[in-house]
């Protein structure tokens, strides 16, 4: 009897991509504790495992939202695609209607849990769960669907700093970090983008692929993650972060740079090995750094 509510479980998993979780959560961990020592510095209560719990909920359930609600509404092009043809709603293993109410009770979850951290975070969920859901639709009207992907995940770390603070104050510590998310998570969606890019031409979708070939998103990807650690280097700055952050933001960009040689314009073989292995080894590898930083200063 169990082995039907874990095959259940199993699809759900697979709809929401459950193990891409580790792009996003580290930096909303990493916002936190940067939020937690602000607080406290500044005689406010900062956090406690019981807002830490809501801010991992409040953040699994926008992006459960966030992922069934793409599901949803790209169902028809994922059946078109053979890269994507095996997903649980073009396959049947998952229908539109549950879909549909996973994706309504996740973003129910979300609302509830950044209610539960205080009124502003709860006011500003709503603005939030709209920007995460209309991702989806983005791409059917321009090629700056990378940028409002990066967009939504910067969100996490923005919202995980105000949940801890309760408001805006200290609100220059989470602004790089936000830019750094949105330009690192739309940097590797371009190059990821290059998979489906014949593919969005053909049906109408717009990416910068697409739009400017395979040259011409690589560079606006590298421009992307120059960026990134433009960023990081000014949350070092305005933070106060020490030696730790230093060498995290190194790791960071060692492994950016590698990400982009290993993926050349005529050879997409170890693009998957860039999108998954590498982009997890700079999300925790960053939350690793922040730690001993917090904990070192």
């Amino acid at each position: 009897m169990p082995a039907r509510p874990w095959r259940d479980a199993q699809h759900f998993s697979r709809l929401v991509k459950l193990g891409h979780t580790v792009f996003g959560l580290p930096f909303a961990l990493a916002a936190a504790l940067l939020a937690h020592r602000f607080a406290t510095e500044h005689g406010l209560p900062g956090l406690t495992w019981g807002r830490l719990a809501l801010v991992v909920l409040a953040f699994a359930g926008a992006r459960a939202a966030a992922m069934g609600f793409n599901r949803i509404v790209d169902r028809r092009f994922d059946a078109l695609n053979p890269r994507t043809a095996d997903r649980e709603i073009p396959r049947g293993v998952i229908s539109v209607r549950t879909a549909a109410l996973f994706t309504a009770l996740s973003a129910l979850v979300f609302v509830g849990a950044s209610a539960a951290l205080g009124p502003v975070p709860g006011w500003l969920s709503l603005p939030c769960l709209a920007v995460v859901l209309g991702y989806s639709l983005f791409k059917r009207f321009s090629w700056t669907s990378h940028l409002f992907l990066g967009l939504a995940l910067s969100l996490a770390p923005g919202g995980a700093f105000v949940a801890v603070t309760g408001g805006f104050q200290g609100w220059w510590i989470p602004v790089p970090i936000m830019a750094a998310v949105a330009t690192w998570v739309a940097g590797f969606d371009v190059l990821y983008s290059l998979a489906d890019a014949e593919f969005d031409r053909e049906h109408g979708l717009h990416s910068i692929p697409a739009r400017f070939g395979r040259v011409g998103a690589m560079v606006g990807s590298a421009g992307l993650h120059v960026a990134t650690v433009a960023a990081l280097g000014v949350l070092h700055v305005v933070a106060g972060l020490g030696l730790a952050h230093l060498v995290g933001m190194t790791l960071v960009t060692a492994i950016l740079v590698y990400e982009h040689w290993i993926v050349r314009p005529s050879d997409l073989s170890r693009l998957d090995k860039a999108f998954f292995d590498l982009n997890g080894y700079v999300s925790i590898g960053y939350l690793a750094a922040v730690i001993v930083d917090c904990a070192l200063t």
